[in-house]
């Protein structure tokens, strides 16, 4: 452990492969990679660079260390790299739940739908409590205690009407998951345990991932259905047919030079896509197990390739995501300037989001690349920049 610290006090990542788990026992491929670097082998990141272990410890005065007995094995036969990524997957999870919903709310006001879908009595006959507490977020942002602003339509279609049933399903699932996780990452997951009170030696399987495997399967799930919520609302979002007036492809352009621009068009191609990859990604991990090791590990977890499509799936989401914020702001912006909306029609988050939102993205009037702002907006995903509820 005070080797561990060493390095991380440092800045040294041992160099680990994100492939070669099965995930029992553990995590011992990339795990060994990690045993490794702590005796002063293999390869490890350092100030950006890939080196030789030996070389950094060299350079730093850090002395490798000699493992003792069962010392190799408790690091290698373990959940620890799986357990991990899991951590990382819940935090982004977490953060997107929160964020489909804000985007959500403007999606609703741009299209001038009907806030009273969010209703508190409709929701208190369905009481998931995940799904309670997105339709009060949603009510929040939409100001919806105020007399109803019905669109044209009584009922949304459902990307809509059902957002809190959807971005409900994995706000209801992260206390459970998180209570998986912790449990993992506050368990002995190697093999055998020694009970020193009793004087024995424990043979088991506890470096079976089974918990995060299944954990990450239903997480990645769970957010993929965020980004197909979000690519149905974009796809209204961007036909004019039924988006309550506004320009088809939200393209900003006025006059003779609106019918040669095409605003958003492409991006929502993108948002498809990144959605269907997201979708594909789903099936689960854990139902793959493969007999190994002459037949010893002839049931394994996969937890570790589970916790990386769930990674996978989650940095697509995050890609719809950006996409989906942009082109929300974009059409309240929209509304805004032909006087459709004004500041009453917003409540403080909603005005706050989108003028944070404007302050590094310009309006589109001429179709301009737009790669850029998304790897932004991506960014400051990933790093949670905006305070949400």
């Amino acid at each position: 452990m005070n080797q561990i610290v060493t390095l991380i006090n440092h800045d040294i990542a041992p160099r680990i492969p994100q492939e070669g788990s099965v995930g029992a026992s553990g995590d011992l491929t990339p795990l060994s990679y990690l045993a490794a670097a702590l005796i002063g082998e293999r390869e490890v990141i350092y100030q950006g660079q890939i080196r030789p272990t030996a070389e950094v410890f060299a350079e730093l005065n850090i002395d490798p260390i000699t493992l003792k007995p069962k010392e190799g094995l408790a690091l290698m036969n373990g959940t620890s790299v799986m357990t991990a990524l899991a951590c990382l997957a819940y935090k982004r999870a977490e953060y997107l739940a929160q964020l489909a919903t804000r985007i959500t709310a403007m999606v609703s006001v741009a299209m001038q739908g009907n806030d009273f879908h969010f209703d508190e009595a409709l929701f208190a006959v369905k009481p998931h409590p995940g799904q309670q507490q997105i339709a009060a977020w949603l009510r929040a942002d939409l100001q919806a205690a105020r007399p109803p602003r019905n669109s044209d339509r009584l009922q949304d279609r459902y990307s809509l009407r059902c957002a809190p049933h959807v971005i409900g399903v994995l706000q209801d699932s992260l206390p459970w998951l998180r209570q998986m996780i912790e449990n993992e990452l506050n368990s002995a997951n190697d093999n055998p345990i020694i009970d020193g009170d009793n004087e024995r030696v424990l043979h088991g399987g506890h470096f079976y991932g089974g918990h995060i495997a299944m954990a990450m399967d239903t997480l990645k799930t769970a957010v993929a259905n965020i980004a197909d919520l979000l690519d149905r609302q974009m796809a209204q979002l961007m036909d004019y047919k039924f988006n309550n007036g506004l320009p088809f492809n939200l393209t900003g352009a006025e006059g003779e030079r609106k019918p040669i621009n095409h605003g958003f068009k492409a991006v929502q191609i993108g948002i498809s896509a990144w959605t269907a990859e997201a979708l594909k990604h789903t099936m689960p991990a854990s139902v793959f197990s493969r007999s190994t090791e002459c037949h010893n590990q002839d049931k394994v977890s996969m937890g570790t390739i589970a916790s990386r499509d769930c990674l996978r799936v989650l940095e697509l989401t995050e890609q719809v995501t950006a996409a989906s914020l942009l082109a929300a702001t974009q059409a309240l912006e929209i509304r805004l300037r032909r006087n459709e909306l004004n500041d009453q029609h917003l409540s403080l988050a909603l005005k706050t989001m989108h003028e944070c939102v404007l302050s590094e993205f310009r309006f589109i009037e001429e179709d301009r690349p737009l790669e850029q702002d998304l790897r932004q907006f991506m960014m400051r995903i990933q790093q949670q920049h905006w305070d949400l509820y």
